[in-house]
């Protein structure tokens, strides 16, 4: 069930908070939990199971490391083994049996091929978290199958993060406040992000896929660059946008969830980049496997080694396949530059700035080709297209072809809503109310357009589902 669906919004949704809010305090987790679990089987009834067993192996497991110390390493092991197993299998199995059938040159393994449960990814390291959390003492371990349950499957984040650490959210599921205020400013935060997927991710998502699906002896450097351009937005309103729908959706059930995104085109570097974008990504590779592989406390060359295992895994974990290994790779590469170079520290002379900030936009959006290319082949050859380093004979369109008033102003509002311009909108002081309505009538505006588009519209795919 999509967030961004009439569905979601005019049946389960009010359904849901009708529910949650009529009932007990004590009984308030109850309803979540059962509105989690039908919100998931809604969508893939068949995997359910795989996400109810990865939530009896983790309380099992964190059970085990609390009553036996001593071997608490040995049952943390396991616990993420399996959690990692359920991951491989269904994420990355086929993957592996067509690269092996690869190197055998077309013989050898026959396989049934395996479908992805939606949110493996994201459910997977919120489990892990809590394993790793109980093992280091950060938590208490949770006896209360049903809490421990909530917090891996809680549906406002369920499907596509942000990704949850336990020590962040525990004491929330036992405890939380509940109040208009907080329930006010989720209803906004949610239209916002709403607005972001509907009005200008679906917009120029539908640009993208225009030109993403030409063969790339058809797209000259000018098209390229705009289908890239257009991904590049598409990318970030569709994930910062459900982003946003789920920390106002936590909100209206007294949760605080962490922020994502954090303005990440106004970059100048790619490691700025990286303390932007997925910041619930980029936080927990740190806390669980940076930091545990010796961070920065090491030499220099394990230090890079460490960073490279980062953004390799970082990249594999967005997707089985080799176009996503290299992006990770490249990422990779950058930091590493940076931090041999001090590129990413701050400067004192003005005019470099600006050179910083178009080396990083080259960077992350010839990365985002590398991320929505089908293969490395097409890829490639589409970079080269950007670059001019190819000369198509045949061009069916201009770029002029793909763009009509509605994407025009999708492309102006994405462009100003990319940088800080409107970052305090949810937050004008109390006594400048004419202030507070205009922007309460305009939410209630951009909700109206929101759900008329997505009535009269097919197009609405939320990228991050397939992670």
């Amino acid at each position: 069930m999509l967030f961004s669906s009439m569905s979601f919004i005019y049946l389960f949704l009010p359904v849901v908070c009708l529910l949650y809010f009529l009932v007990r305090a004590n009984l308030r987790n109850y309803v979540l939990l059962g509105a989690s679990i039908f919100f998931y089987a809604w969508g893939e009834p068949e995997y359910l199971a795989i996400m109810l067993l990865t939530i009896l192996v983790n309380y099992i497991g964190g059970l085990l490391i609390d009553k036996y110390p001593k071997y608490k390493k040995l049952s943390l092991a396991l616990t993420i083994a399996v959690d990692l197993g359920f991951l491989a299998y269904f994420k990355y199995f086929n993957f592996f049996i067509e690269n092996i059938n690869l190197l055998l040159k077309g013989g050898g393994l026959n396989f049934i091929e395996v479908i992805m449960p939606i949110g493996i990814s994201f459910y997977t390291f919120q489990a892990i978290s809590y394993a790793v959390d109980v093992y280091r003492g950060e938590v208490k371990v949770q006896r209360d199958i049903g809490k421990l349950a909530l917090f891996i499957c809680l549906f406002p984040q369920l499907i596509a993060g942000p990704i949850l650490k336990y020590n962040d959210i525990a004491h929330q599921i036992d405890s939380r406040e509940v109040n208009p205020e907080k329930v006010t400013l989720g209803v906004k935060r949610f239209i916002i992000g709403l607005s972001k997927k509907v009005l200008l991710a679906n917009t120029l998502g539908a640009v993208a896929d225009k030109i993403f699906e030409l063969s790339p002896d058809l797209v000259q450097t000018s098209i390229a660059w705009v289908g890239s351009l257009a991904y590049s937005f598409q990318l970030f309103f569709d994930f910062s946008g459900y982003s946003d729908m789920a920390i106002g959706l936590g909100l209206i059930f007294g949760f605080h969830i962490k922020e994502n995104f954090n303005y990440p085109y106004i970059s100048k570097s790619i490691t700025e980049f990286w303390r932007r974008w997925h910041i619930s990504l980029s936080t927990w590779f740190k806390e669980y496997l940076y930091i545990p592989l010796g961070g920065n406390r090491v030499s220099k060359p394990r230090n890079y080694f460490n960073l490279g295992v980062v953004f390799l895994l970082t990249g594999f974990w967005h997707g089985a396949a080799w176009n996503f290994v290299v992006w990770g790779i490249w990422h990779g590469l950058f930091i590493i530059f940076e931090k041999i170079t001090g590129w990413h520290k701050e400067s004192s002379r003005q005019w470099i700035d600006p050179v910083k900030h178009l080396y990083t936009i080259f960077v992350f959006i010839v990365g985002w080709v590398m991320f929505r290319a089908e293969n490395l082949s097409y890829a490639w050859q589409y970079i080269k297209n950007m670059f001019g380093l190819t000369r198509n004979k045949t061009v069916l369109y201009e770029a002029a072809y793909y763009f009509d008033n509605i994407e025009i102003i999708a492309f102006i509002a994405a462009l100003l809503c990319s940088v800080p311009l409107f970052s305090n909108m949810l937050n004008i002081p109390q006594e400048r109310k004419w202030l507070r309505w205009l922007v309460n009538a305009w939410l209630l505006f951009l909700f109206i357009l929101s759900t008329s588009a997505i009535a009269a519209s097919t197009y609405n795919p939320f990228i991050y589902f397939r992670f």
